[in-house]
């Protein structure tokens, strides 16, 4: 999958630090999941095969308004 293949829901309201496509987003998948880009945590080992990712408040707020939800 390519990121064009995905919806951005997020990275309208820019921060401090950001360009277009190096800052914490959500975008959507066409089957209805969701791709999230953000900062590597290390805040406990995910199993085999995840990661995981910190993102701002502010952001899953912008992703919560876009869906309309």
């Amino acid at each position: 999958m390519t990121r064009e293949e995905l919806t951005r829901l997020t990275g309208q309201a820019k921060g401090p630090n950001c360009d277009d496509d190096d800052c914490p987003n959500v975008y959507r998948t066409k089957g209805g999941s969701f791709v999230i880009q953000g900062d590597l945590s290390d805040a406990f080992a995910a199993p085999a095969g995840e990661v995981l990712v910190e993102i701002p408040e502010h952001v899953l707020r912008e992703a919560v308004r876009a869906l309309g939800w």
